[in-house]
């Protein structure tokens, strides 16, 4: 693990001195993790690849300000957080795909539970833009309430505050479609 870390921090140094090399790994060890957290959130696999773009972009002309390893993936999470809110809040201004348009799904659920999954993506589009991106963070990239606080640059109070309110809105949208479905 040291090895790693330390190979990691002179990748870090030979990219913020210009090596192209060391910056195509930065960005090859990370991109999953940006296009995921896109993905998840914005649910358009175009409109995500292009936010990753822009966050790896952003990542090339600030690399000087990335102090480590540790730091550049905070700072990545960070910026394609407020990217994808950004992203929402112009969506809402422009029309919207038809159905027939709209892309099949990437990803393989991680549930056994297809219907289930489906009901659950669908629940969690319903969210406002920061709860929804509080529960990404929290349940598909698995970051702890401390971590999506740095991540948002929000106290940690108001991270637990959205996750039980955002999870408590959840399960009483779930429940009125279990009743819906029984009637």
């Amino acid at each position: 693990m040291l090895f790693r870390l330390n190979q990691a921090a002179q990748v870090h140094v030979l990219a913020a001195r210009g090596d192209q090399a060391a910056f195509a790994e930065i960005v090859q060890e990370h991109q999953a993790m940006v296009f995921s957290i896109a993905l998840h959130f914005l649910r358009n696999r175009a409109v995500a690849e292009e936010l990753a773009q822009d966050v790896f972009l952003h990542l090339f002309r600030n690399l000087n300000e990335i102090q480590s390893p540790g730091h550049l993936t905070n700072w990545l999470r960070r910026v394609t957080s407020h990217r994808c809110i950004d992203q929402s809040r112009q969506q809402k201004y422009r029309p919207k795909v038809g159905l027939e348009a709209a892309p099949e799904p990437s990803m393989v659920p991680r549930t056994a539970d297809p219907f289930l999954t489906e009901m659950l993506d669908r629940l969690i589009r319903t969210l406002p833009e920061k709860p929804r991106m509080v529960i990404i963070l929290r349940y598909q990239e698995d970051m702890e309430p401390t971590e999506i606080a740095e991540t948002m640059n929000i106290p940690v109070g108001t991270v637990k505050s959205i996750l039980h309110r955002a999870l408590a809105l959840l399960r009483g949208k779930r429940e009125r479609e279990r009743k819906e479905a029984r009637a």
